[in-house]
């Protein structure tokens, strides 16, 4: 997860004198948001739920934005849209367009080139305040599994909030318009559908939340309610002006304890945002109400001593700038594949507040402030065009700083693939050779296909089609392949790592007139046991499809082969005990194999390939002259992949059959990034299409060799 952003420091309503009014404890309240998003980032362990400082920071923009929309509303009868906009834009966008050129610089400068194009594309969202969408699709998208954030991941947050500020003006008007020709009071009416609007967002969180976690996070409508929060606070602010005094006391230490509570006991296993996320949020509205008459002695010490003032008065920039600087870190001092050192994040975080005070004094305040730009609307149009130009021409610099020698691959290459680790009997080298598994040009070179950058997208299809269920699906989808009255139907059943191999099922389907049926699903191993998300909960949708899925399969009476693999390794429990996880997930197996085995289905279990210790694509990249320097340790690769479980399931199941292709990916000792011209792996532990195609006969040979 990744949260935060800094709504700007607009003046917040007073309840005491009417007028508006500088609130030094909100500003305190941004920095403990900004802070805890900050040590969550960085990677402190006790800070495990710091990303809610995102929601106290949504809470803050409700209740000040419409504070100020009310007050416009109720002195003048209207809203000035013009004017509205125009503050977002010269408050928000010329820093953000400044970090995003940063951001654009870092990924030419330390990023993998693999990950150009993806990013380039972040660049884009995150200029037109979008990407919280586009998260929100990759995060249930098996294709974008593995990938390392981006610079710009952070600007989800403030794509949320700009959405709000587009939509809320709107919505406010239009139940002003409501108000005039009903002639309903018009604060109850505002508060009514600012309430009706909060309750439908908070359901939905809490429903999508459970359905589909990753995705829940970063869509906007679930997100909605506790910006409403804010919003509502905004109509009793009056009200809480006149608390007694040891109630705001109570309210403004409960607020707080409330989101220490949070950010120091949540964490990745917490289903969010949901209703969990009431807890930061109604802490953070109770701040605030606590400080609208009283001065509480102990929590005004906390968030209006100078240096927690001047935190939160910084925390835009901070937040746009420790990001980016993170992610740049992490290329340079971490290990592939693992998270920055906490010292060196702190470090990071810390070193973060030098361009966020350049910012801050050079740019956000100036422009914020300009008077040639006060109420002209015009000209705070050509500064919002501006900012976003530049924005979107540093996603096109990104473009076109691709090296051309992996920007594409060579259409001439002759993909030999696996037919290059056969013996002298076959078309190349023998599996036990020496020599390089990369077929050397006559200058010494090695062209390959698909190129690093293309091979992400290299993904295995049947007839044309993707023919896998996506994370948060539940609903059986099968592709169906083959003549209808084949001899032999055979259903392929598993994740990601069994969907691979459907080219080279295709192509053996063909040679053998099979019928093929597929019951493929993103991260959902064949299992009658939970699996694991990445966030350590249970994959709800995974549980789900799987009931329909053995049902089906136990059902069934025309299918004779099933086909499996999986990438899993451990099933899920409570406390996230691996050893516990990997014995449940063993005996399972074997248990849903015996079971098939006794509905009369031949069970044959393909071994999880050789999982690498590196991004190979990365690697490939970085080393176009040297593809050795991505060589790695065979015996190491496939122990930490799921064919070791594999393999202990068998053992307890002696009825099903493995099959197993390690040979043909892999020398005796060593595996190879590329092998007879083709690049043997797309992203994580999957293998590009095009070197599947090429494994078809192995996949036959090692097929029938099982049958027998």
């Amino acid at each position: 997860m990744t949260a935060a952003t800094g709504p700007s420091p607009e003046v917040a309503p007073s309840a005491i004198s009417g007028r508006s009014q500088f609130r030094q404890d909100i500003e305190g309240l941004r920095a403990v948001a900004v802070l805890l998003v900050l040590g969550y980032h960085a990677g402190i362990p006790q800070l495990a739920g710091g990303f809610i400082g995102v929601d106290v920071f949504f809470v803050i923009s409700g209740f000040l934005i419409t504070g100020i929309l009310l007050k416009e509303v109720e002195r003048t009868g209207t809203l000035n849209l013009a004017s509205f906009y125009s503050r977002r834009a010269r408050r928000l966008l010329p820093a953000s367009s400044v970090v995003l050129l940063a951001s654009a610089a870092v990924t030419v400068a330390v990023i993998p080139v693999t990950r150009w194009v993806t990013i380039a594309w972040d660049l884009v969202t995150s200029a037109l305040y979008v990407t919280n969408w586009r998260l929100a699709g990759q995060a249930v998208d098996y294709l974008a599994a593995d990938v390392a954030p981006s610079p710009v991941q952070h600007f989800w947050t403030l794509a949320v909030e700009e959405q709000f500020y587009v939509v809320w003006p709107l919505l406010l008007l239009v139940l002003v318009q409501l108000h005039r020709r009903t002639g309903w009071p018009l604060r109850q009416l505002l508060l009514t559908g600012i309430g009706v609007l909060a309750g439908a967002s908070l359901l939905w969180s809490v429903q999508l939340t459970f359905a589909s976690p990753s995705r829940a996070y970063f869509v906007t409508t679930t997100r909605i309610w506790e910006l409403a929060i804010g919003a509502m606070l905004a109509f009793g602010i009056g009200r809480a002006a006149d608390l007694p005094v040891l109630v705001s006391k109570l309210l403004a230490a409960g607020g707080l304890l409330a989101i220490f509570y949070a950010a120091f006991t949540f964490d990745a296993t917490t289903a969010f945002p949901g209703a969990a996320a009431l807890i930061p949020t109604l802490g953070a509205a109770a701040v605030i109400a606590a400080g609208a008459g009283h001065i509480t002695p102990g929590v005004s010490r906390l968030l209006t001593n100078r240096p927690m003032t001047a935190i939160g008065g910084l925390s835009y920039s901070l937040y746009l700038w420790h990001w980016p600087l993170l992610v740049g870190a992490r290329e340079i001092w971490a290990e592939p594949g693992q998270p920055l050192p906490v010292m060196l994040g702190v470090v990071v975080v810390i070193a973060s507040g030098v361009p966020a005070w350049l910012t801050f004094r050079l740019i956000e305040r100036p422009i914020h402030h300009w008077p040639a730009l006060a109420d002209n609307f015009r000209r705070n149009a050509v500064l919002a065009f501006t900012c976003t130009a530049v924005a979107l021409t540093a996603a096109v610099a990104v473009l076109l700083a691709l090296p051309a020698s992996v920007a594409q691959s060579d259409s001439t290459v002759v993909p030999i693939g696996a037919h290059a680790l056969k013996d002298a009997a076959g078309t190349g080298v023998s599996n036990n050779s020496d020599t390089t598994t990369n077929l050397l040009n006559a200058d010494g070179s090695v062209t390959f296909v698909p190129g690093p950058i293309e091979a992400l997208q290299d993904v295995a299809e049947l007839d044309g089609n993707r023919c896998i269920l996506s994370l948060e699906a539940v609903a059986l989808e099968p592709c169906l392949y083959g003549p209808a009255h084949a001899e032999t139907t055979v259903a392929v059943v598993g994740d990601s790592k069994m969907h691979q191999w459907l080219p080279a099922i295709q192509q053996i389907a063909d040679q053998r007139g099979w019928r093929v049926i597929t019951y493929l699903k993103s991260g959902c191993a064949l299992s009658q046991v939970p699996m694991r998300l990445q966030n350590e909960e249970p994959n709800r949708p995974c549980i789900a499809h799987n009931e329909l899925r053995f049902a089906k399969l136990l059902g069934a009476n025309d299918i004779d082969i099933v086909i499996t693999s999986q990438a899993a390794k451990s099933a899920y429990t409570p406390k996230a005990d691996l050893a516990a996880g990997r014995r449940l997930m063993i005996e399972d197996l074997a248990s849903t194999w015996d079971a098939l085995d006794a509905r009369g289905i031949d069970v044959l279990v393909v071994f999880d390939n050789a999982a690498p210790p590196m991004n190979v694509p990365d690697c490939v990249a970085e080393n176009l002259d040297n593809l050795s320097a991505c060589d790695f340790s065979r015996n190491a690769a496939i122990g930490a992949s799921a064919a070791p479980v594999q393999l202990e399931a068998l053992r307890h199941a002696p009825r099903a059959r493995p099959v197993d292709l390690q040979d043909g990916i892999c020398r005796a000792d060593i595996c190879s990034a590329v092998v007879g011209n083709v690049l043997v792996y797309r992203q994580g532990s999957h293998l590009t299409a095009t070197y599947v195609d090429s494994l078809s006969e192995w996949l036959d040979q090692a097929i029938q060799d099982a049958l027998k």
